[in-house]
């Protein structure tokens, strides 16, 4: 199969602006493929395809996809590249008919920028059918043609991590307990000789009086994980490192606070954070980025037993606060509590953590962009020009002392874990938590709970859980080992 690109027209005449590439087959086919289009009515709108078959005798079918219109840049009320991802799109939905037809590899024409089609392609052909019995069948992308290879290869890199956070955020929890998630990344990081991975067990916790985080392990049967990663790609291995701090709950029934049935399934998703930040590094290291990376998880399920938190319950993080759990099911920030203290140990040149942390994110930017509270506008400013290039925005978010208030305001212990004025400025309340575990001048929240899954809202998602920010979180890595500052 072959995929290429068709850019709208400014004219009325309707005539098909092919990309470089759809120009080369259009000769190839001695002109056929223009006759073709105009044959077959108004010209191709954006993500718009046309099929055609036995044009050619190295690509019996060829699918023709609207990219909008030619020169689409940085759009500056979108705060994303237009361009880019249009090309995301168009491919995606080419690459779909192609497999519709169970054609086993696809030649992609890279549209002008190889990396965008690349990461088109291969965000959209994957699904979760591990444990099906029925499969799609597995299409092969390829580049169609030679001149931008590396930018492809480079494309396809940063789309395979976003998938790895999607199947670890897909699989039942079941599949994927804390010790599995841990083992799974291991693996994905065997091969690299300049990364080391500790999994520490609950000895390892105890001994680190992560009380907050013990609080929620114990009401499972399954023992928690402290994941660590150790990636080296600096050339002097002792500069500060970039510190990627992850919420790894497997699953989360709300504990004694118990969640509502409907849709509880979908919590098999609360370990997003580590998810997504553990293929951020994965991904760091395959692309072999010149700055050193330190992944933090704490791993565990939030379960409701006989040893669960109880509303009212009073724990001790590591820095020594204590934590009224006025809400068991407010219980990722008692994990990111901890491990937020043990992130200050490593001198950190920023302190970054994701966390599918509030439903009041959600409620605040649904699946638009992961919501960003910062006490540092130059980690804000990286952040959000990565965000630009990939497509997979983050907006920045208030970090008020009025939200500090309402979680310092407690009646048994130092902080608590929910507001004083329960649902109002949900998110921002759980962020003004988090802060009272951080010391570094240069630390951001992303709370991506309303980014966990796609409906339809990015087209070259399937639906299911998206796996994001990880290629913002990898685009912010890249241009953070670029940067001078120290």
């Amino acid at each position: 199969g072959l995929v290429l690109g068709v850019y709208s027209s400014d004219k009325d005449d309707g005539a098909a602006q092919f990309t470089s590439a759809g120009d080369a087959f259009d000769r190839l086919v001695s002109g056929k493929l223009r006759a073709l289009l105009s044959l077959c009515g108004p010209p191709l709108k954006k993500g718009k395809t046309r099929i055609f078959h036995g044009l050619h005798q190295d690509f019996p079918s060829v699918v023709v996809v609207g990219l909008g219109k030619k020169n689409a840049g940085i759009n500056e009320h979108e705060n994303w590249n237009e361009g880019k991802e249009n090309i995301r799109t168009a491919v995606a939905v080419g690459c779909r008919q192609i497999q519709d037809l169970e054609i086993p590899c696809v030649e992609v024409d890279p549209c002008g920028d190889a990396q965008a089609a690349a990461e088109g392609a291969v965000l959209g052909l994957h699904e979760y059918n591990e444990l099906k019995q029925k499969k799609k069948p597995v299409v092969t992308p390829q580049l169609h043609g030679s001149a931008e290879s590396q930018a492809w290869q480079k494309g396809v890199i940063y789309a395979e991590g976003q998938n790895l956070a999607r199947y670890l955020m897909e699989a039942p929890a079941n599949y994927i307990t804390p010790i599995k998630f841990a083992e799974h990344i291991e693996q994905k990081l065997r091969t690299f000789s300049n990364v080391k991975v500790h999994i520490r067990p609950e000895s390892w916790i105890t001994t680190q009086e992560m009380g907050a985080f013990l609080s929620v392990a114990k009401g499972s049967a399954e023992p928690p994980i402290f994941l660590e990663i150790h990636y080296f790609g600096s050339a002097n291995t002792d500069d500060s490192p970039l510190v990627f701090v992850g919420k790894g709950v497997t699953f989360d029934s709300g504990g004694i606070s118990l969640k509502p049935s409907s849709g509880m399934d979908a919590m098999r998703a609360d370990m997003g954070g580590a998810a997504t930040v553990c293929s951020a590094i994965v991904t760091a290291a395959a692309l072999n980025l010149p700055l050193n990376i330190i992944g933090l998880a704490p791993l565990c399920e939030n379960m409701p037993s006989g040893k669960a938190n109880k509303p009212g319950d009073v724990v001790r993080a590591k820095n020594g606060k204590t934590i009224q759990v006025d809400n068991t099911d407010a219980e990722g920030r008692l994990l990111l509590a901890d491990a937020l203290c043990y992130a200050h140990n490593f001198n950190a040149r920023a302190i970054v953590n994701a966390a599918t942390l509030t439903g009041a994110m959600d409620v605040a930017l649904g699946s638009a962009a992961t919501g960003v509270f910062t006490n540092s506008s130059w980690l804000w400013t990286h952040l959000y020009e990565a965000s630009i290039l990939t497509g997979d925005r983050v907006w920045r978010m208030p970090l008020f002392e009025h939200y500090t208030k309402q979680v310092t305001d407690c009646p048994l212990a130092d902080v608590s874990n929910i507001g004083k004025y329960s649902r109002a400025g949900g998110a921002c309340t759980a962020a003004a938590f988090l802060k009272e575990f951080v010391t570094a001048s240069h630390w951001a929240h992303l709370d991506i709970a309303g980014v966990m899954s796609n409906k339809d809202e990015v087209p070259y998602l399937r639906k299911g859980m998206a796996g994001r920010p990880t290629r913002t979180l990898v685009e912010f890595a890249a241009r953070l080992s670029q940067d001078s500052h120290s």
